[in-house]
């Protein structure tokens, strides 16, 4: 059994052009914003970070279908400015997409790494809220927030700190207003939507 998990596969439409990200060992990365429909016709809007080299044959971005394989990240934003969990999908493989059916799937395997938050929607519906360490290679790991409904919240909310979990869901964006010294601004969170457990053994 692999210690760790973090596959995810994207197929949708580059809904905006590459803008910098970072720049790691000489290599310059570049992000994008990257639209996929859900099957109730709701879109997510999720960033895409990839490589000059990756994007130089897709130009122009915008509008055109994509198929990317790669991994969820996070990154701690310290500049105070916008959310301070920042999640992105690190594109390993990154292809003009000839299927016209968008696609949304991510399989994880981590650690609990804060107690889950358990709650019931004002209809009675659980959900339950996780932060999940996955490790990645040289000691470093992305921490990914995951939410969960109905019986496999009431799983998830039970578990404890420390504790394994394999998954298999979506990842997923969401808008919601926060208060900021008075003033109310719109922000995007995103987080992995769990769709099933999955079975370690």
């Amino acid at each position: 059994m692999e210690p760790t998990k973090n596959f995810v596969q994207l197929r949708g439409t580059a809904a905006g052009e590459p803008e910098p990200s970072h720049e790691n060992h000489g290599q310059q990365f570049y992000r994008f914003p990257f639209a996929v429909r859900r099957l109730s016709g709701q879109t997510d809007t999720l960033w895409v970070i990839a490589t000059a080299g990756q994007l130089r044959r897709l130009e122009p971005l915008t509008g055109r279908r994509l198929a990317v394989d790669g991994q969820l990240r996070s990154f701690n934003n310290k500049s105070g400015c916008g959310s301070r969990l920042v999640i992105s999908v690190f594109a390993q493989f990154l292809a003009p997409d000839l299927e016209e059916e968008d696609q949304n799937r991510i399989l994880l395997r981590g650690v609990i790494c804060k107690p889950p938050v358990l709650r019931r929607t004002p209809l009675g519906r659980c959900i339950s809220d996780m932060m999940l360490a996955v490790n990645r290679r040289y000691g470093r790991a992305d921490y990914l927030p995951c939410i969960a409904w109905g019986q496999v919240a009431m799983i998830t909310g039970s578990m404890l700190v420390g504790e394994s979990l394999s998954l298999e869901g979506r990842v997923q964006s969401r808008a919601y207003t926060k208060v900021v010294e008075g003033c109310a601004q719109e922000r995007v969170a995103f987080e992995v939507s769990i769709m099933h457990l999955v079975d370690d053994d």
